[in-house]
C-alpha cells in the first residue's frame, strides 16, 4: 500500500489539483458517487437542479444497474457526472494536511477547475458543466482520435512527433489536445479516415473516440455561440487560488479580469487546441508542489501526467520504470480514483 512521506511537523503538504475531462466515467466508475459521496448536500442540490430542468438525476444515472455505452458517455450525461465526481472529490481533500497551490484541468475539466479555484460558485460551476455537456454536442460533422507517440518507456522521439504533425497537416486533421506522450486530433470524419495511411510507424494504431466531436477546433463554433448566449460573464470572478488554463497561462486572484476569463472559457478554450502538457509543465515548474492530486472519477490522466514529468525529468524521473518505482515507494501523483491512494488524502 502506498504511504506518504513524513513532512516537517506542522507544515502542510502542497498540492496542485487536476480536474479530469470527458472519457473518465466508464463502466468501472459506475456507482462512484454512491460509493464516495452518498448523502452529500451538494449532490442533492445537483439532482434538484436537473430535476427542475426535466433531466435524469445524477444519483439515478450513477446508480444504474449496468453501464450503458450508448447513454453514459454522451456529453449531456458524462459532463455533469464527471463534474460532480471531481468537484465533490475536491471538497473531500483534507485541508488540515494539504494546501492547494493551484488548480488545472483537461478539456472539459476546465469547467470543474473554475469551480474548484473559486472563479465561479459551486452552483454556477455545475450549471456550466451541465450546459456545456449539451453544448458540446452542437458542432459541425467530425470527431476525435488519440495518437500514442510515447514508447514503452513513455518517452517521445521528437522525429516521430514531427512526422505525426506533418501527416495531420497533409490530410487536414487538427491538433485537439496535447496529453504528454499522446496527441488527440480532431477534424472531419473523412480526414480522420485518411490519416492512418499518412502516419509514421507508431506504438499502436490511432484510436477513434466514439461519441466525441471535433473538440477544441473551429468546428465547435456552434458550441461556443450557444455557451456565450446562455452562460453570462457575470458568473465569473477572480480565482481564489491560481488557475492554470489550456495554454499554460496562470490566472491569479489580483490579476484576473473576469470578462477575459469568461471570454477565454467560451472562446479559445472551445475553439483552439487544449495543451494539457503545457498546463502540467507550468504546474510543476512554477508551483513545485509536494504532490499532484488527480480528482476522480477514473485515473486515465495519470499516464499523461507521468509522461509530462518524464519529459521534464521532474524529480529525476526519466522513464516509466522510474515513475512507477516512485509511485510504489512514495506517490507523487495521488489519484483519487484509486482507492488506496484516495484514503491518503481525504478527510
Amino acid at each position: 500500500m502506498e504511504t506518504l512521506r513524513v513532512v516537517v511537523e506542522g507544515r502542510k503538504e502542497t498540492v496542485v489539483v487536476v480536474c479530469p475531462g470527458r472519457g473518465t466515467y466508464n463502466a468501472p466508475e459506475l456507482g462512484y458517487l454512491a460509493r464516495h459521496h452518498a448523502g452529500s448536500p451538494w449532490l442533492a442540490h445537483f439532482d434538484a437542479v436537473r430535476d427542475a430542468a426535466g433531466k435524469p438525476a445524477l444519483t439515478a444515472l450513477d446508480g444504474a444497474a449496468k453501464f450503458d455505452p450508448k447513454l453514459h458517455p454522451r456529453g449531456d450525461v458524462a459532463a455533469p457526472l464527471i463534474h460532480a465526481c471531481a468537484y465533490l472529490d475536491f471538497l473531500a481533500l483534507d485541508r488540515e494536511r494539504f494546501e492547494v497551490l493551484a488548480v488545472t484541468g483537461n478539456s472539459m475539466g476546465w469547467y470543474t477547475a473554475l469551480a474548484c479555484a473559486g472563479a465561479v460558485s459551486c452552483e454556477h460551476g455545475f450549471a456550466i458543466a451541465d450546459a456545456m455537456g449539451l453544448n458540446s454536442q452542437k458542432h459541425e460533422s467530425g470527431g476525435q482520435a488519440v495518437i500514442v507517440m510515447a514508447g514503452e518507456d513513455w518517452r517521445v522521439d521528437p522525429a516521430t512527433e514531427r512526422a505525426v504533425e506533418a501527416a495531420c497537416a497533409r490530410v487536414g486533421v487538427l491538433p485537439s489536445i496535447r496529453l504528454g506522450g499522446m496527441l488527440v486530433v480532431a477534424g472531419p470524419e473523412a480526414a480522420l479516415d485518411a490519416l492512418n495511411a499518412q502516419l509514421p510507424p507508431l506504438p499502436r494504431p490511432p484510436l477513434r473516440l466514439p461519441g466525441h466531436g471535433p473538440f477544441h477546433t473551429p468546428l465547435m463554433q456552434a458550441s461556443a455561440d450557444a455557451a456565450r448566449a446562455s452562460l453570462p460573464a457575470a458568473w465569473f470572478g477572480a480565482p481564489q487560488v491560481p488557475l492554470i488554463d489550456g495554454r499554460g497561462k496562470v490566472w491569479r486572484r489580483f490579476e484576473t479580469d473576469p470578462q477575459e476569463l469568461w471570454d477565454y472559457t467560451f472562446g479559445h478554450q472551445i475553439l483552439a487546441p487544449y495543451d494539457f502538457t503545457a498546463a502540467m509543465t507550468v504546474a510543476l515548474r512554477e508551483f513545485a508542489p509536494d504532490r499532484v492530486v488527480l480528482l476522480g472519477p477514473g485515473e486515465t490522466l495519470g499516464g499523461a501526467i507521468g509522461q509530462t514529468m518524464i519529459a521534464q525529468r521532474w524529480l529525476d524521473i526519466d522513464s516509466k520504470y522510474v515513475f512507477s518505482l516512485r509511485q510504489e515507494e512514495d506517490p507523487f501523483l495521488v489519484a483519487m480514483g484509486r482507492e488506496a491512494q484516495r484514503r491518503l488524502i481525504t478527510i
